[in-house]
């Protein structure tokens, strides 16, 4: 039996009731075939938008461009490149040549091996760049890492794109424990898309604070490619579950993502995913949701603008774990609910638990 999940909340700016009025009249509707799905049948895949979100003010977590912006302004900081290397990878940035074999490159040179030790200047980098994330968080990405978190603790797995630990820290306030895993641990890779590891976030390209596990080339993900177990795991995700991204762009066209799922999954037209898109060009959006369709991705709208993702995933949120809840309750024989936990006295049931099942809702709200 499920439990009732209990997430902090925090207050938001009263509106009066013609305000109220005018922002339920332009909400977006919730996608039926989404909405009454149960958190454990999701898979939610966060993006760097997401990021960006909670923490507009950080460059590095807009973009690959803005990370290896960062990570090269760092590297001059801290003296690390002669001045025709700086120059060279500043032309290359700014001329977009392939960013993957940019930040490779960068990574390489900031990590160059002696003997059998390898420099820590990398981490380093990596440390300066994301420095602090933890005081630099703004409380409208603050409310979607709170759904994205409730979903978590109702039983739906969590992978991104991403190399920060956004997530991990909020969870760490609201009293909740989250492990950061990348694709080098195997055992916990494995464990995890066995649905044995839900409170983990699993980093497909790796996390910060683990910088050996940080990959950007696809060659380096040849040892996990090898290991058929593991990936034949996580595949099986993708087939038998629902996967919703956040904030993710074109986390589709890219290669980790590509070798993990879609390569080797075929009837991919037959599976039922989402995409959280904003809806600002039309003609860009119905493209898009066309394009989505053969992968087997439903493409909807949360809104015009960014600013409108946190309320519709709110909403989101709470309509699928408040039917998990509703799905615990049974009725008696005289059609009242109860529920599965109740104790029977002479034919006659107690409503103290659907009582408690009511007043952790009521918190809720």
């Amino acid at each position: 039996m499920a439990s009732v999940v209990t997430v902090k909340t925090e207050k938001r700016p009263s509106h009066d009731s013609e305000d109220g009025d005018t922002v339920a009249k332009k909400a977006r509707k919730l996608l039926p075939s989404l909405k009454t799905k149960r958190a454990p049948e999701l898979v939610l895949v966060i993006g760097t938008g997401v990021s960006s979100a909670v923490a507009p003010q950080v460059p590095a977590l807009r973009s690959w461009k803005g990370l290896i912006q960062a990570l090269l302004d760092a590297a001059n900081d801290f003296d690390l490149l002669e001045e025709e290397e700086s120059r060279r990878f500043q032309k290359s940035l700014q001329e977009d040549k392939n960013l993957v074999h940019v930040a490779h490159d960068l990574i390489q040179k900031l990590s160059p091996r002696t003997g059998n030790v390898r420099s820590t200047f990398f981490k380093d980098c990596l440390y300066e760049v994301f420095d602090d994330l933890e005081c630099k968080m703004e409380n409208a990405g603050k409310h979607l890492l709170r759904s994205v978190l409730q979903l978590m603790e109702s039983g739906a797995l969590v992978l991104t794109t991403n190399f920060d630990n956004l997530l991990e820290i909020y969870a760490t306030h609201q009293g909740t424990k989250l492990e950061s895993l990348d694709l080098t641990d195997e055992k916990k890779v494995l464990e995890w898309a066995q649905e044995k590891r839900r409170l983990s976030v699993l980093h497909i390209h790796g996390v910060y604070t683990n910088p050996s596990g940080i990959v950007l080339h696809p060659a380096g993900y040849q040892n996990v490619l090898r290991n058929t177990e593991v990936m034949r795991e996580i595949q099986k995700l993708y087939e038998t579950k629902s996967f919703v991204f956040l904030g993710c762009g074109r986390t589709v066209d890219d290669t980790t993502f590509q070798a993990l799922f879609l390569e080797a999954v075929k009837h991919k037209s037959d599976l039922e995913h989402f995409m959280l898109v904003r809806r600002e060009d039309v003609g860009e959006f119905k493209k898009l949701r066309d394009n989505m369709l053969d992968k087997g991705i439903k493409v909807i709208s949360y809104g015009n603008e960014y600013a409108d993702l946190p309320e519709y995933f709110e909403r989101l949120a709470n309509e699928i774990c408040n039917r998990d809840v509703d799905r615990d309750v049974v009725t008696n024989g005289w059609g009242s609910p109860i529920s599965q936990g109740e104790e029977s006295h002479n034919g006659f049931t107690t409503q103290k638990n659907l009582l408690q099942v009511h007043a952790s809702r009521t918190t809720e709200t």
